[in-house]
């Protein structure tokens, strides 16, 4: 059993990175920006609630995302493991999911904040599925088509330079501190905790990973 965090401010690769760890661990990839997304389709309640925070770069609040995240990896296909992408975001998130159920391992990806702008802006999404493309670092096969289905590839709403950038501020205000309180909990030996540098390709970040985990913790 094992229990992935993949931490980084929008655009890092953390995705990315997460379906390529999934596919090789045989653990799902739970999205906290997907599951939101979802939500938004099943429930009329909360909806709008949700749709206008995402659409200005903020994050939604602690006990909202908490409740949905916990539901979803109590799961049974969770019993083997999972990797998090998306959350937690606050140390409140990590302590409340520590909590639950603690994790083994924090991979974070560090990213200039310029490199995540042009990232974001490039990327493609398929969004049945949740697959990412980039139109210049990861393009699929044929021009905005998704390789697996043919679908024709879309970006999502709140990929705007308006919005990444108050996404990247509220990163900088709740999820910096995070990083040092993961960094603690190394230190303590609670978890291991591996940060990369996500400029270099996707194939040399997911050997680094893929390296650490048969290392460290498999």
């Amino acid at each position: 059993m094992i229990r992935i965090i993949m931490l980084g401010a929008p655009g890092s690769g953390k995705g990315t990175q997460a379906n390529l760890l999934s596919k090789y661990l045989k653990i799902p990839f739970i999205s906290a920006g997907e599951i939101l997304r979802q939500e938004i389709k099943k429930n009329e309640l909360t909806k709008n609630y949700i749709k206008n925070t995402i659409n200005q770069g903020k994050l939604v609040k602690n006990n909202f995302i908490i409740r949905l995240i916990k539901k979803n990896i109590q799961e049974k296909n969770c019993y083997n493991g999972f990797i998090l992408d998306g959350f937690p975001r606050t140390i409140e998130q990590a302590q409340s999911l520590n909590k639950t159920i603690p994790i083994h391992c924090v991979i974070h990806l560090n990213s200039k904040y310029l490199d995540i702008i042009e990232r974001i802006e490039g990327r493609l999404i398929h969004e049945p599925s949740g697959r990412t493309y980039h139109k210049t670092f990861n393009p699929p096969k044929k021009n905005n088509i998704d390789d697996i289905t043919g679908d024709l590839l879309s970006k999502r709403k709140d990929d705007k330079k308006r919005i990444i950038k108050n996404r990247l501020k509220e990163y900088d205000i709740y999820t910096k501190p995070l990083v040092n309180w993961f960094k603690n909990e190394q230190i303590q030996k609670k978890i291991e905790y591996l940060e990369l540098d996500s400029s270099k390709s996707i194939n040399r970040i997911n050997k680094k990973i893929i390296d650490y985990i048969n290392r460290k913790i498999k």
